[in-house]
């Protein structure tokens, strides 16, 4: 079984797939993570020497890749991995795949990557609060559409990722 988290940049794919894999016993790839080491160059070199169209065609062979494992993984997406190309229809049509979107708010969003914006290449250009807010929720609003065709939504603005982790496991099993 792969367990697939998807949803916007800072809605908590890492940090709640690490705590669930752990908890259920499955492995924990990040999508980004695997490229990077896989590429040898960290997705913020590989915007920069590469583009994003790119990085777009090496996320989808690397997310062939790690679909293809025979192990049970807990797998946190890119938050633009579903909405380019057909990388959905590939998670989709994997019989082995649960797909879950980590739905935030635009205003959690917002408070967690104003501190982290220079790790973010999406995001690294603005300078107010004002302006990071207002391009996440044209962006949000037109990935939503995407993450929506999860198999499961899961409120994600609570205080306790054990909550969240509980949410997904009763839809599990």
């Amino acid at each position: 079984m792969i367990i697939v988290l998807m949803g916007y940049m800072a809605s908590g794919k890492s940090f709640v797939g690490k705590v669930l894999a752990k908890k259920i016993g499955f492995d924990f790839i990040d999508l980004d993570t695997y490229i990077e080491k896989r590429e040898g160059k960290t997705i913020n070199d590989i915007f920069e020497s590469s583009g994003e169209i790119h990085f777009r065609k090496i996320e989808t062979k690397y997310l062939r890749e790690v679909l293809d494992l025979k192990t049970n993984i807990v797998f946190s997406l890119g938050g633009g991995t579903p909405c380019y190309g057909n990388n959905l229809s590939i998670i989709k049509s994997d019989s082995k795949v649960i797909s879950f979107y980590l739905n935030t708010t635009i205003d959690t969003i917002v408070s967690r990557l104003e501190n982290e914006k220079s790790k973010r290449p999406l995001v690294a250009r603005f300078k107010s609060k004002d302006e990071l807010q207002e391009f996440i929720g044209k962006h949000l609003f037109e990935r939503s559409y995407f993450y929506n065709q999860a198999n499961f939504v899961i409120k994600n603005d609570k205080n306790f990722v054990d909550d969240i982790i509980e949410d997904i496991i009763v839809k599990l099993f």
